[in-house]
């Protein structure tokens, strides 16, 4: 896939436990184009977050490529603005306020200035949280602080955002708006969007659905 924004070849990732290898992924292969949703369902333990956090680099395979647009640096300083993650669990720095927790995306990248500021409050305002930019994530609900992660994802322009069962702490109707802001954002900027759910109607939304099952995908 000439414009593939992911690609990966035949991932295999085992680990130890106690005295034996358990094989979680065993020759996965995936193509992600621009602007692309794919969602990814299994079972519980099936290797999902596995599998994401190898696409994201943040873990190595056993066996297998993956390049980030045709180029296998998948390092932590290209990191940064290739891609951006959601996760189930918000991971919001607790002492800084909704707008500054956006900010923190572009301080790793030592690059805040007037226009990174600029661009939090965009981000702010595109999820519908410019009244609450000043709140502590202590003082905000489960849906907001999900939409303020959506929004430090989305801080560096990314090319491809990873989403690990981003409403699995949120109730139904929370939820689906999140998938729908997911959505709507990443087709709008022409994100890649990987999404992780159990979720099966949630999947539905994506453009293409995946089912990862006994160590590799299968249509479902």
């Amino acid at each position: 896939m000439s414009d593939a924004i992911i690609t990966a070849r035949g991932l295999r990732k085992t680990f130890l436990s106690g005295t034996e290898r358990l094989e979680v992924l065993n020759g996965v292969d995936l193509d992600v184009a621009a602007g692309e949703s794919v969602s990814i369902r299994g079972e519980s333990g099936s290797g999902k977050s596995t599998l994401l956090n190898l696409l994201a680099g943040l873990d190595a395979p056993d066996a297998g490529t993956l390049a980030w647009a045709g180029s296998p640096d998948t390092g932590t300083e290209r990191r940064g603005t290739f891609l951006g993650m959601v996760f189930q669990s918000f991971y919001l720095i607790p002492e800084l306020d909704a707008r500054e927790n956006v900010l923190m995306a572009r301080r790793i990248l030592g690059r805040l200035d007037g226009a990174g500021h600029a661009r939090a409050d965009e981000l702010l305002s595109r999820v519908g949280l410019t009244a609450r930019a000043k709140h502590l994530p202590s003082q905000l609900s489960g849906g907001e602080r999900q939409r303020v992660a959506v929004a430090r994802a989305l801080m560096n322009s990314p090319k491809l955002l990873l989403a690990d069962e981003p409403t699995g702490n949120l109730d139904e109707h929370t939820g689906d708006a999140i998938i729908e802001l997911l959505l709507g954002l990443c087709a709008e900027t022409q994100t890649a969007l990987v999404l992780v759910t159990h979720n099966a109607a949630h999947a539905q939304k994506t453009s293409r659905q995946l089912f990862l099952r006994a160590g590799s995908f299968a249509h479902g």
